[in-house]
């Protein structure tokens, strides 16, 4: 397609089936084996040469066997491609050792940074991409290959790792996940062994990567740990919570390396040549020079490989002189990296990455002329056309993945859009610079932070605009509805009565459905007396103690879901964190807790296991500036409304089947006027000692968190002498810990307990109804 006032010409698609072709065979592949995938690939060869000895007669005929001739070569070529990567993966003798779980020394090769485990307890782990090139067991020959695998190292000697570097290791092979090419996971305990140097590129792109953090210290946080990602993609210092404001605003790609960055180099160094008068031969040329070496500088990972991909199918329009020869390049770019990656097929990055570029190339300039047309200055359309048409053509692929469909993301990239480039370009600077001038690469650092702080005020306003999203199904079920309800839409636009019908019904729906959703968002509940945080397999209950207060009961395995859950409550502010006991599914996500918000006091158990968790969580305590405090059956605490009494623990118990959980913290709180009893992970024997102990009157409870997931270790007696009408059931989708027990949500439900499970409706809550208690599920639980 042309730009405006030229010929307007349909974009040529020859390619475009072959891509698809190569995609869909290598996703396919990926969950079958070697021999079934050479199968397929020699399947669609056949059927590629059949189709061409045919000789069609009609004009249309021959436009669909080429169509599907491109379509089966694409198939063949994905499915060899994939069947000879899984061949490596399937290495019988690999395959024994990973069984075996012996220890092995194995000769590795770096594939990208070291990247940290996020919520984990005790010492750090580093996950490391790496190449096995030798392995070799106790007694057997070293086998030789090129196999790709994954470090989980235990010791901080894997963190300087630099990509292409050279190391052995010692440690037990793991097996790795379905339906990728990783043909193991090594578990080391021990530093690597270096074996020479990096290469000079990595080296130098080490030094500038360091340099740009060292220039971005003094920054405030949030810019700060947001520049060096937006430029080469290093996200060590980038907040998580604001990485969800981004994620939530549909902006996503601004938080590490993409097509963005590469092309806003791009056209800075094609406007340099280009005053030079060089012709498109040679601006390509330089384009593509400078192009490696932005990879190089971000690291030649596949969001960055992906990245450079898209900036090349400029190149190779800009060489051919035709605007035209972009779409084909598109498709040839994507056929390209998945033959030589088949993973790349199940990347949802990838998809997305090759989608907003269909969506820039095939809707944008359509869009933007026709805008134009219709006497909207060029700046305007264009600013308005691009986000439009990456974020239509993004759509299914976002919806599948959330469950949402956002209604805030177009209009927040329009408004970020004016600051991309300036902190682009000034991140670039910066990290040039640091090595020769420190001083001068901290003031361009200082300067890119006023747009970086730009685009973080757009996150967080974003994330917080309530109903800036509304639920879609998710899923491969959703992504396909929405695509198929985004196609009609595009073939029935073309007639202007149904461009302005759809305009008037989109506009009504949203004018009739926004003011409902802001006045009745139905989350948080009104009057809600206790929610139970989807949080996987892990505890996190929240009571409340005023307008954007709470208390917090455990933390859950991971960060990021308990501070969503808070986040989804409007909890700005903790007015006490009680820690049931220090197993990581209970204190894993702490960090979560405190993250944007106020934690005034922290409590637990007098117990000192296990070290590492107690350790966690007076480090997150101590951060805030406040310590952990004991709490046992005499301490009680009340705020406003909210009354919260510790029956236990007891008297230590020693030698039970879990001292930790049978140390658990109990507490019984009273809200506006109902009880609520949460017993921790606490197990039978703990139980037993509270029936005895505390006797009857003073466990009978409205509300009961179950015990330990609702696991088979309970008392019978104490489930009897609670007699809830609701109990919670917080507990992981799938988990192999066979939680929640069948029996023991049968006997809650006999006597007249509405269970409510966290793995089946997501955030649960209990909520105050005119003569009695109502229950609420907000839906969405997480994935296993």
């Amino acid at each position: 397609m042309s730009g405006a006032g030229g010929e307007r010409r349909l974009p040529d698609l020859r390619l475009a089936g072959f891509a698809l072709g190569v995609w869909l065979s290598s996703l396919g592949a990926l969950h079958l084996s070697a021999r079934t995938g050479l199968l397929v690939g020699g399947a669609g060869l056949i059927v590629a040469g059949v189709l061409l000895a045919v000789r069609p007669g009609v004009t249309w005929q021959v436009a669909v066997r080429w169509i599907l001739v491109t379509v089966a070569l694409g198939v063949g070529c994905g499915a060899v491609a994939t069947a000879a990567r899984l061949s490596v993966r399937d290495a019988p003798a690999l395959a024994a050792l990973v069984r075996s779980g012996e220890p092995v020394e194995a000769e590795l090769v770096v594939r990208d940074d070291p990247r940290l485990l996020p919520g984990g307890v005790g010492p750090p782990t580093y996950l490391v991409a790496v190449e096995i090139r030798t392995v070799k067991g106790a007694e057997a020959a070293p086998i030789r290959l090129v196999a790709r695998a994954l470090v989980l190292g235990a010791d901080p000697g894997w963190r300087g790792l630099l990509p292409g570097q050279r190391v052995s290791a010692a440690g037990r092979l793991l097996p790795p996940r379905p339906g990728d090419l990783r043909a193991a996971v090594l578990s080391a305990r021990k530093p690597p062994l270096l074996h020479g140097r990096p290469s000079w590129a990595q080296r130098a792109a080490g030094v500038l990567r360091s340099g740009l953090q060292r220039a971005c210290e003094p920054l405030p946080d949030d810019s700060g740990g947001l520049l060096p990602g937006l430029v080469v993609g290093d996200t060590t210092r980038l907040d998580p919570a604001l990485e969800e404001d981004f994620r939530a605003t549909g902006m996503t790609h601004l938080t590490a390396v993409s097509g963005t960055n590469v092309a806003i180099v791009l056209s800075v160094v094609l406007f340099l040549v280009r005053r030079i008068r060089a012709g498109p031969f040679v601006s390509a040329a330089v384009c593509a020079v400078a192009l490696a070496g932005f990879v190089i500088l971000a690291r030649p990972s596949p969001s960055v490989i992906r990245a450079a991909a898209m900036g090349a199918i400029g190149l190779l329009a800009l060489a051919s002189g035709r605007s035209r020869a972009a779409v084909p390049a598109l498709a040839a770019a994507a056929a390209v990296l998945l033959v030589a990656d088949p993973e790349l097929a199940a990347d949802p990055g990838f998809a997305l990455s090759v989608l907003a570029t269909a969506g820039l190339l095939l809707l944008a300039p359509a869009w933007r002329d026709g805008l134009r047309a219709r006497g909207c200055p060029a700046g305007v359309a264009e600013a308005l056309a691009v986000p439009a048409a990456a974020q239509l053509a993004c759509g299914p692929v976002v919806a599948a993945l959330s469950g949402t469909i956002s209604l805030v993301s177009v209009p927040a990239n329009l408004v970020a859009v004016p600051a991309i480039a300036p902190a682009t370009l000034l991140g670039v600077g910066a990290a040039v610079l640091s090595p020769l001038w420190p001083d001068g690469a901290g003031f361009l650092a200082w300067l890119g932070h006023w747009p970086t702080a730009w685009l973080v005020v757009v996150a967080h306003t974003g994330a917080r605009i309530p109903a800036g999203a509304v639920p879609w199904p998710g899923g491969a079920t959703g992504g396909l509805l929405l695509a198929a309800i985004t196609v009609a839409f595009l073939v029935a636009a073309r007639r202007a009565v149904i461009r302005r019908l759809a305009t008037i019904v989109a506009l009504g729906a949203m004018l009739g459905a926004l003011p409902v959703r802001l006045l009745a968002s139905g989350w948080p509940p009104p009057h809600w007396l206790v929610v139970a945080c989807a949080v996987g397999q892990g505890d996190a209950v929240v009571l409340p103690a005023g307008a954007g207060r709470a208390v917090v009961v455990d933390a859950g395995p991971e960060p990021d879901p308990v501070d969503r859950c808070l986040r989804r409550l409007g909890v700005r502010e903790v007015a006490l964190l009680a820690v049931s006991h220090f197993h990581a599914d209970h204190i894993g996500g702490v960090s979560g807790v405190f993250r944007g918000r106020r934690v005034t006091a922290v409590i637990g158990p007098d117990w000192p296991e296990p070290a590492a968790g107690r350790n966690a969580v007076e480090a997150a305590a101590g951060e805030a500036g406040i310590a952990l405090r004991t709490a046992g059956p005499s301490w009680t605490w009340t705020l406003g409304d909210l009354r919260l009494d510790a029956l236990g623990p007891g008297d230590p118990m020693r030698g039970t089947n879990s001292d930790p959980n049978n140390n658990s913290l109990i507490l019984r709180a009273v809200v506006a006027g109902r009880s609520v009893l949460l017993l921790g992970d606490a197990e039978t024997e703990q139980q037993d000692d509270l029936f005895h102990r505390v006797g009857a009157a003073g466990l009978r409870a409205d509300v009961m968190k179950v015990a330990h997931h609702g696991s088979a270790l309970q008392s019978p007696e104490l489930l009897d002498v609670v007699d809830p009408a609701v109990a919670l059931v917080s507990v992981g989708r799938d988990n192999d810990y066979g939680h929640p027990n069948g029996p023991v949500l049968h006997r809650l439900e006999l006597g007249g307990a509405r269970i409510l499970r966290t793995d089946e409706m997501g955030d649960v809550a209990a909520v105050a109804a005119p003569g009695g208690l109502a229950v609420v599920a907000r839906g969405d639980p997480p994935a296993r």
